[in-house]
C-alpha cells in the first residue's frame, strides 16, 4: 500500500531491503509463462489487475484528499486498515503497489548506485537521531517534567542548540570555501561537502559552560576560525 500510494502522491517510496530473498515479485502473467519465455528472475506471483481497475477512481479521490489535507495521511490509512483487510479500497491499493515494489525490487537488485544511495540516506537518518541524543544528554534522554508546556519548551531547547550548532557548521564551510583560489582544490572540497552532511558535532563542546556576555557573543567564525566549538550559559 505504501509503495502504491507514495507513487500516486508524486514520491518514490526507496526503503532499504534487509531480507531481500524473502521479498516476492509480481508480474502481469503467470510464472510458467515467464518460465516458458525463459527469464532468469522469475515472479512469485501475478497482478490482479480486476482487483484494481474498478476502484481506480476511488484511488485517486483517497490521494486527493491527501493531497488537498481534507485530512491526514495518517488517519486515512489508519481508518483503512481498522477496516476490513477485504475492503475494495485496501484491496485495490495493495495490488497496485504489488507493481510498484516488484518494480523496485528488480531495480535494487540490479543498480548498486541506488543501493548505495538508499544507505547513504539511511546513515544521514540514522546520523540526525544521534545528534539528537547527543544533544539531550542528560537523564537518559528522558524529559524530567511532566506538563506539556514544560516538555515542549525543552524541545524547543533542544531544536534551538541543534540549528545553532548546523548554521554555524553553514558559516564555518562558507567561510572555508571562499577562502580556498585553487580550483582543483574548490572542486574536491565541494564534492566532500555533498557527500557528507551539516549534521556534524563532535567539533562542539557539549558540556561545556554557557556564557553570554558581550564579549563571549562575538563571531568567533568570523574572528577565530575555532576548530572547537563552545556552547555557554549559567
Amino acid at each position: 500500500m505504501i509503495f502504491g500510494a507514495l507513487h500516486l502522491l508524486g514520491f518514490s517510496f526507496a526503503p532499504r531491503i534487509t531480507a531481500l530473498k524473502r521479498q516476492q515479485l509480481y508480474g502481469f502473467r503467470k510464472r510458467r509463462e515467464y518460465e516458458q519465455e525463459g527469464y532468469a528472475i522469475l515472479p512469485d506471483g501475478y497482478i490482479k489487475t480486476p482487483l484494481i481497475e474498478p476502484y481506480w477512481d476511488d484511488m485517486l479521490r483517497f490521494i486527493a484528499t491527501i493531497k488537498l489535507k481534507e485530512a491526514t495521511a495518517s488517519q486515512l490509512f489508519r481508518r483503512l486498515n481498522s477496516s476490513s483487510k477485504h475492503h475494495p479500497l485496501y484491496q485495490a491499493l495493495k495490488e497496485f503497489g504489488k507493481i510498484l515494489k516488484s518494480d523496485f525490487l528488480l531495480r535494487f537488485i540490479d543498480d548498486v548506485e541506488l543501493r548505495q544511495a538508499i544507505e547513504k540516506q539511511l546513515n544521514k537518518g540514522e546520523n540526525a537521531h544521534q545528534f539528537s541524543k547527543a544533544i539531550s544528554f542528560g537523564n537518559h534522554h528522558d524529559f524530567l517534567y511532566g506538563e506539556k508546556v514544560e516538555q515542549e519548551l525543552a524541545e524547543g531547547c533542544r531544536r534551538l542548540i541543534k540549528n545553532a550548532i548546523i548554521c554555524w557548521n553553514y558559516l564555518y564551510l562558507s567561510q572555508k570555501l571562499g577562502q580556498e583560489h585553487d580550483v582543483d582544490r574548490r572542486q574536491a572540497f565541494l564534492v566532500a561537502v555533498q557527500q557528507g552532511s551539516v549534521v556534524s558535532w563532535r567539533h562542539v563542546n557539549l558540556h561545556g559552560e554557557y556564557d553570554f556576555s558581550d564579549e563571549k557573543m562575538q563571531d568567533s567564525v568570523g574572528l577565530h576560525m575555532l576548530p572547537v566549538l563552545t556552547f555557554s550559559a549559567p
